[in-house]
């Protein structure tokens, strides 16, 4: 049974599923004014893994991520540029998937977007102002969160606590410094909706609540998304549900930050990475790999250092698939029990039955891949040995598992003419026995062929 880690209860539990067979699951989405960094990168690998596990372990997953298309900073960039609001959003979210489909994220399974959910969060403003738990200022309407049971449950704070750290502007109508913002209220030269307190817009805080219900009900299964989101986003959102009456959900889960240089990577501390830059110098691949190689909810460092070293991971992944021929694993999202079935035997069991005892252990990742790459070696060593069924079972299993985590091999094989391909075996054979005047000779070869030669600790990889 899988355990994850809740935020909630502060230990690692078991994902209990409202519905057998069926897992729910709401991850909060991309504020849509500047291109996507590395964080993000981060958050959507996470789970977009654990998504694909959970397909691996045969359960349907029903995966919705927002959109949040208006905010005070697409307002702010569209006046800056002198834009409308859909243009900014239009623009950054068509950076934002593209961004995600060279990482290979899956799509959700549905992208709602706050604009077109307006009239569900005034439906829910409304409600909380009849249960006397929300109140009318001149700026807006508010939460009062001292109603709310048990506020500060997933910072794992009292609410004094919460109040004493909190501040508050002068010129705000608030009865406390931690109330927050349902609604706005109109501003000259900003888009509006019409409600019941007077045009305006709603609260960031209000947007998941609406939409993670309506799309998955009540008592969903897992919410997600960074560290960052914990407090106060998560824990107001919750407290929405609570006052209204509702059953939010039932599992929270947070990754850790991105690093840099031992600071947080932020657009707030402009010291982000885009998934640009990183696409600009590099396999997409390595930030995955280096994803996998960290435990989700552990900070990551993500330097040159770190890629290359992924790089070079993925270069012993890549040697296998070619020396053995490998399938593509990414053919389509792999279901273990159909995926085993279809091999007919050409996957070592044991290795999958680990595999699987790492992943459900709070989606322990590290191990996971360092048993992937232990495959690796034990299948070059049985080829070595000139024992081919060992070897296709053993490389079977690494293409397997990797295409449960979503990491793509290639082999090359497939972009090779013959002739390439057979100087590629000859100079992997030649250096294998130690023969380098014989590799070095057949590296010219191929050099004279137009093709780039880069040598890995396990193969030739050829590029033009």
């Amino acid at each position: 049974m899988l355990r994850l880690h809740d935020t909630a209860t502060g230990t690692v539990r078991p994902l209990e599923l409202r519905d057998p067979g069926r897992v729910s699951m709401y991850v909060c989405g991309p504020t849509v004014y500047e291109v996507p960094h590395l964080g993000h990168g981060r958050f959507t690998l996470v789970f977009d893994v654990l998504r694909r596990y959970l397909t691996f372990r045969g359960l349907e997953v029903v995966h919705v991520s927002n959109v949040t298309d208006i905010d005070d900073h697409i307002i702010e960039r569209a006046a800056h540029e002198g834009r409308t609001e859909p243009e900014v959003a239009a623009e950054y979210e068509a950076s934002w998937w593209a961004a995600m489909d060279a990482l290979e994220v899956l799509r959700p399974t549905a992208v709602p977007h706050a604009t077109r959910y307006i009239p569900g969060m005034v439906e829910l403003v409304g409600q909380l102002v009849a249960r006397d738990v929300a109140y009318e200022t001149d700026d807006g309407v508010y939460l009062q969160v001292d109603t709310v049971d048990g506020y500060g449950l997933l910072a794992h704070q009292p609410l004094e606590s919460l109040r004493v750290g909190a501040r508050i502007e002068a010129s705000e109508q608030k009865r406390s410094p931690l109330d927050f913002a349902l609604w706005k209220k109109a501003k000259p030269g900003e888009p509006t909706w019409p409600s019941p307190w007077g045009d305006g817009r709603p609260g960031w805080h209000t947007e998941c609540v609406v939409m993670s219900l309506d799309l998955l009900g009540d008592g969903f299964d897992l919410h997600g998304g960074g560290q960052d989101l914990i407090f106060p986003h998560h824990e107001n959102e919750r407290a929405q549900a609570v006052a209204a009456g509702r059953t939010f959900a039932r599992h929270w889960l947070h990754n850790g930050w991105v690093m840099v240089g031992g600071e947080k990577m932020s657009k707030s501390l402009q010291n982000f990475t885009t998934i640009g830059d990183l696409l600009a110098r590099g396999d997409p691949r390595a930030y995955r790999l280096l994803v996998l190689r960290s435990h989700y909810r552990r900070p990551i460092e993500v330097t040159p250092e770190t890629i290359a070293t992924a790089g070079r991971g993925l270069a012993r992944l890549d040697a296998l698939a070619r020396r053995l021929a490998l399938p593509d694993p990414m053919s389509g999202v792999v279901v273990r029990d159909e995926a085993v079935a279809a091999a007919r035997g050409g996957v070592d069991d044991d290795a999958v039955a680990r595999f699987c005892d790492h992943m459900d252990d709070d989606l322990d990742t590290p191990a996971a891949t360092a048993d992937v790459f232990d495959l690796v070696n034990r299948a070059h060593a049985a080829a070595d040995e000139g024992d081919a069924e060992a070897a296709r079972r053993l490389g079977g299993s690494v293409a397997l598992l990797c295409g449960a985590m979503g990491l793509r091999l290639r082999s090359g094989v497939g972009d090779l003419d013959e002739p390439t391909r057979q100087l590629v075996d000859r100079r992997d054979a030649a250096r294998r026995v130690g023969d380098f005047a014989r590799a070095d000779a057949l590296r010219g070869e191929l050099l004279a062929a137009g093709w780039t030669v880069e040598d890995g600790p396990d193969g030739t990889v050829v590029r033009r």
